[in-house]
Protein backbone atom coordinates (compact mmCIF):
# COMPACT_ATOMS: atom_id res chain seq x y z
CA UNK A 1 0.00 0.00 0.00
CA UNK A 2 1.90 3.31 -0.96
CA UNK A 3 1.71 5.97 0.98
CA UNK A 4 2.50 9.42 0.12
CA UNK A 5 2.89 12.33 2.80
CA UNK A 6 3.08 16.02 1.50
CA UNK A 7 4.30 18.98 3.51
CA UNK A 8 2.99 22.25 2.36
CA UNK A 9 2.60 25.96 3.90
CA UNK A 10 -1.04 26.53 5.16
CA UNK A 11 -3.58 28.78 3.00
CA UNK A 12 -4.37 26.80 -0.17
CA UNK A 13 -8.39 25.82 -0.45
CA UNK A 14 -9.71 22.74 0.23
CA UNK A 15 -10.37 22.65 -3.43
CA UNK A 16 -6.70 22.60 -4.30
CA UNK A 17 -5.88 19.89 -1.58
CA UNK A 18 -8.47 17.74 -2.83
CA UNK A 19 -6.87 18.21 -6.20
CA UNK A 20 -3.20 17.80 -5.34
CA UNK A 21 -4.42 14.51 -3.35
CA UNK A 22 -6.77 13.47 -6.59
CA UNK A 23 -3.64 14.15 -8.94
CA UNK A 24 -1.38 12.08 -6.48
CA UNK A 25 -3.17 9.42 -6.28
CA UNK A 26 -3.42 8.93 -9.94
CA UNK A 27 0.15 9.44 -10.72
CA UNK A 28 1.13 6.89 -8.22
CA UNK A 29 -1.50 4.28 -9.36
CA UNK A 30 -0.11 5.17 -12.73
CA UNK A 31 3.33 4.56 -11.72
CA UNK A 32 3.44 1.63 -9.79
CA UNK A 33 0.33 -0.46 -11.05
CA UNK A 34 -1.62 -0.26 -7.75
CA UNK A 35 -5.04 0.21 -7.61
CA UNK A 36 -6.15 3.38 -6.70
CA UNK A 37 -7.78 2.45 -3.54
CA UNK A 38 -4.66 1.18 -1.63
CA UNK A 39 -3.31 4.67 -2.59
CA UNK A 40 -2.84 6.64 0.82
CA UNK A 41 -1.79 10.23 0.81
CA UNK A 42 -1.35 12.96 3.94
CA UNK A 43 -1.41 16.33 3.33
CA UNK A 44 0.30 18.31 6.13
CA UNK A 45 -0.02 22.13 6.51
CA UNK A 46 2.33 24.02 8.44
CA UNK A 47 1.89 27.58 9.59
CA UNK A 48 3.72 29.77 8.29
CA UNK A 49 5.24 30.55 11.33
CA UNK A 50 6.57 27.21 11.25
CA UNK A 51 8.17 27.57 7.94
CA UNK A 52 11.56 29.06 7.10
CA UNK A 53 12.53 30.02 4.03
CA UNK A 54 16.52 31.34 4.68
CA UNK A 55 16.44 31.41 8.25
CA UNK A 56 13.45 33.47 8.26
CA UNK A 57 9.56 32.32 9.08
CA UNK A 58 7.50 32.71 5.80
CA UNK A 59 4.72 34.59 7.70
CA UNK A 60 7.45 37.48 7.50
CA UNK A 61 8.69 36.95 4.45
CA UNK A 62 5.18 37.40 3.66
CA UNK A 63 4.38 34.63 1.34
Amino acid sequence: MPLVNIQIMEGRSQEKIDALMQNVTETVSESLDAPKKNVRVIVNEVPKTHWSIGGTSAKDLGR
